[in-house]
């Protein structure tokens, strides 16, 4: 496969540019820009290479042809079935089954979805590292959101830090929920004698989950959960931390009768292509009820 590259036509308003600035208005950084230049990229101005410094007329076309991705020498590929929703040259939209790890962990060092990925890339000769933009648990399920190539990762890095990719989760948690909706606000942070288990605590990292009621049930209760942060097992936190913790959350004390991992699900999610700026949504059926 080609190495990925970008192509602008350059109209009245870039006119006068140097390539180095055009290029920083596009979020290509420094550090991208020095790989280009130093690691087998090109520069193309109407099909011949040209330097940053070159000004930019109206009508040019730009080239930028980025320099291949060689993956960690440490991830290994694994021939392992992917559930891939939505593929384009830069993004993939993956459903993510429960009990398989995000990356690779000391606990768990193969069968990762990072593991599948590069498998899968091999098997295509995509030149390609992973670049997951959407983690998710281990024995969390749901769509997970990965960027083919380090420009589109940084650009929808960028996105999430200005909360423009939309993630919506559903989850069964334990008792009547008091309130049809809210928001859970108190910080987070890792638990003092555990390398895994976080906590609410008041010397912790600002958290807030949004929840709705979906459904009531006996001595249970369906929810749709979206975040206004991003911290480390935040939905199993706050809903342990309200007294309602997830169903099969044995970490967090939520009730293992029924199900043999917690019943969190990424069920929706949005956000607009930073490259063709079409709007997606892709929705996943909740496996629970």
């Amino acid at each position: 496969m080609a190495s990925y590259s970008l192509q602008w036509f350059i109209d009245s308003k870039d006119e006068g540019k140097t390539i180095k600035q055009f290029l920083s208005e596009q979020y290509i950084s420094r550090r991208q820009l020095t790989d280009i230049k130093f690691s087998g990229g090109r520069i193309l101005v109407n099909g011949r290479e040209e330097n940053v410094l070159y000004h930019l007329c109206s009508g040019d076309s730009l080239d930028i042809i980025f320099p291949p991705e060689k993956s960690s020498e440490t991830l290994i590929g694994e021939e392992i079935a992917l559930d891939i929703r939505y593929e384009d040259s830069d993004i993939l939209v993956i459903e993510k089954p429960p009990f398989m790890n995000t990356i690779p962990s000391r606990e768990h060092p193969n069968g990762s979805l990072a593991n599948a990925i590069i498998g899968y890339y091999q098997k295509k000769s995509i030149e390609a590292t992973v670049h997951i933009v959407t983690r998710l648990d281990r024995n969390t399920s749901g769509l997970v959101l990965v960027a083919k190539h380090r420009y589109m990762h940084h650009l929808l890095s960028q996105m999430q830090q200005k909360r423009q990719i939309k993630r919506t989760y559903e989850a069964l948690v334990s008792g009547v929920m008091g309130n049809r909706s809210g928001t859970i606000d108190a910080p987070i942070g890792r638990k003092d004698t555990s390398i895994i288990e976080r906590e609410v605590r008041a010397d912790g990292q600002s958290a807030r989950t949004n929840f709705e009621v979906l459904k009531q049930y006996k001595d249970y209760c369906h929810l749709k959960i979206w975040l206004d942060t991003g911290r480390t097992h935040q939905i199993r936190v706050h809903m342990s931390y309200t007294g309602h913790p997830l169903l099969g959350d044995e970490l967090y004390g939520g009730d293992i009768s029924k199900y043999n991992r917690q019943a969190l699900h990424c069920s929706q999610l949005e956000f607009c292509h930073p490259i063709s700026k079409q709007q997606f949504i892709f929705h996943s059926k909740f496996p629970f009820v």
